[in-house]
C-alpha cells in the first residue's frame, strides 16, 4: 500500500463512524437512505471518509479488492487485524478455505434438531408468563447458546461471553460515558480486548497440552497449504468470532420482532402460513438491516465509482448495506415490506469475498426461531407502556423490547 493508504489507516477510527451514525433516525432509516440515493448515491463528510449508498457503487466497492483493501484499524479493542475480516486476497481466501467448512450448509443442517431444541428451551422459560423481555431473555441468549455450542465453547460461560461482547461493541453497558465520550468509550474497548486476548490466549496455552473437541483444538491441528496456524492467527480468528457470533444474529431478531409486533397483518402471514418464513427472513433482512454499514474499505488508487463519482486514493470508503437494500433501481417497491418478495438479492450479509461467514447458521437460527415462535405464540404485541422502542448507537438493535401475548 502506498503512503496515503497508510496514513489514512492510522488516522480513521470509532470517532468518524460514529458520526455517520448520527446522519441516521437509527429506528426507521429507510426513507433517509432513499434521500441520500436521490442525492446521489455517494457522499464525502469528512476528508478520507466516503459513504457510498446505491447498490452500483457498494457493490463496486466490495467485489474489488484490489482497489479497496480491508487492512483498516478496527479500533474495537484489538491490536491487530482481524481474520479473515482484515485480511485482503490472496491470503484471505487461504483462510477462508480453512473456517468457510465450519459454517458449511451441510454442517448447519445437522445443526436444525440442536436449534429447535434451543429455541424451545428459552421459550419455556417465560411462555406461561405472558409476556418477555425479548432483548433480555431470547435475542441476547438463543443465538449465543448456538454459537458457543457449534464451537465447542463452554456454554456455562456464557453469561461471560455476553459481558466481553459488550464491551466491545455495547460499551456503554458497561460506562454510561461511552455512549457519548469517545475516550471513555475507547477506554471500555481496550480494557475488554486485553480481556477477550488472555481468555483465548490462556485457552490456547491449555489445549496445547490437553486437546478436546473444540474450536481451539481443531485450529490448532490445522494447516493452510502447509502452514499451522500461529497462536496471534488464533487469537486474532476467535476475537472476530466472539463479536460477530454473538452479537449479529442478536440484533436481527429484535429488529425482526419489533417490526413484526408492530405489524399484525406481517405477523399473521407467517402464523397463519408457515412456508412463507424462508422469504419472510430474507425480506425482513433486507428491510431491517441490523448491519447497516459494513468494515471501512481503503482505496489503494484513485478509483471512479459507477456514479461518476471520484475517490482519491487512501480514502476509507464505508460500504452502507442498509442503503443499498433500499435501492430502488434493484427494489422496484423498496418502501413495502412484502413476504412475496421472491427476487430478493438483498446484501445484508455483504458481499465480495469477505460475505459474512456465517450467513447459512444466521438464517436457519432466524427461520427456526420464527418457525417455532409462531407455532407457541401466534399472538403477541409490544407490552403497554413500552411503545417508544430505543435504538441504541452502533448496530441496529432494540434495547429492551417487550413482548406480551396475555
Amino acid at each position: 500500500m502506498s503512503q496515503a493508504t497508510d496514513d489514512a489507516n492510522e488516522t480513521l477510527g470509532a470517532e468518524a463512524l460514529q458520526g455517520m451514525a448520527a446522519m441516521f433516525d437509527l429506528a426507521a432509516p429507510q426513507a433517509r437512505y432513499l434521500e441520500l440515493m436521490d442525492q446521489g448515491g455517494y457522499l464525502e463528510p469528512a476528508k478520507g471518509l466516503g459513504l457510498s449508498f446505491n447498490r452500483a457503487n457498494t457493490e463496486y466497492v466490495l467485489r474489488h479488492a484490489d482497489e479497496f483493501s480491508s487492512r483498516v484499524e478496527m479500533t474495537l479493542g484489538n491490536v491487530r487485524p482481524l481474520i479473515p475480516l482484515n485480511v485482503d486476497p490472496p491470503q484471505h481466501s487461504k483462510y477462508r478455505k480453512l473456517l468457510d467448512p465450519l459454517f458449511a450448509p451441510k454442517r448447519i443442517d445437522e445443526q436444525e434438531e440442536d436449534i429447535t431444541r434451543r429455541v424451545n428451551g428459552f421459550i419455556d422459560t417465560f411462555i406461561d408468563r405472558g409476556e418477555c423481555n425479548f432483548t433480555e431473555e431470547f435475542a441476547e441468549l438463543f443465538p449465543s447458546s448456538v454459537f458457543l455450542g457449534l464451537m465447542g465453547l463452554p456454554e456455562d460461560e456464557m453469561r461471560m461471553f455476553l459481558d466481553l461482547r459488550d464491551g466491545i461493541l455495547h460499551p456503554e453497558k458497561k460506562d454510561p460515558d461511552a455512549l457519548v465520550d469517545l475516550e471513555a468509550r475507547m477506554r471500555v474497548m481496550n480494557a475488554t480486548g486485553a480481556q477477550v486476548y488472555d481468555y483465548f490466549g490462556d485457552l490456547i496455552d491449555l489445549r496445547s497440552k490437553e486437546p478436546a473437541d473444540d474450536i481451539i483444538t481443531r485450529f490448532l491441528d490445522a494447516e493452510i497449504d502447509g502452514d499451522k496456524l500461529t497462536r496471534e492467527d488464533i487469537l486474532d480468528i476467535c476475537f472476530l468470532f466472539l463479536i460477530a457470533g454473538l452479537d449479529t444474529v442478536s440484533d436481527t431478531l429484535t429488529c425482526s420482532y419489533a417490526f413484526l409486533a408492530q405489524h399484525p397483518e406481517h405477523r399473521r402471514m407467517i402464523a397463519d402460513d408457515p412456508s412463507v418464513i424462508p422469504i419472510a427472513v430474507e425480506e425482513l433482512l433486507r428491510w431491517e438491516s441490523p448491519v447497516a454499514g459494513g468494515v471501512p474499505r481503503l482505496a489503494t488508487c484513485p478509483v471512479v465509482l459507477p456514479t461518476g463519482d471520484k475517490v482519491a486514493e487512501g480514502t476509507a470508503v464505508v460500504p452502507n448495506y442498509g442503503a443499498a437494500n433500499m435501492d430502488p433501481d434493484t427494489f422496484g417497491d423498496p418502501m413495502a415490506v412484502r413476504f412475496d418478495r421472491t427476487d430478493n438479492p438483498h446484501i445484508a450479509f455483504g458481499g465480495g469475498v469477505h460475505r459474512c461467514l456465517g450467513s447459512h447458521l444466521a438464517r436457519r437460527e432466524l427461520r427456526v426461531t420464527l418457525r417455532e415462535w409462531h407455532r407457541r405464540i401466534p399472538d403477541y404485541r409490544i407490552k403497554p407502556g413500552h411503545e417508544d422502542l430505543q435504538y441504541p448507537p452502533g448496530l441496529r438493535h432494540v434495547k429492551d423490547l417487550m413482548l406480551t401475548w396475555r
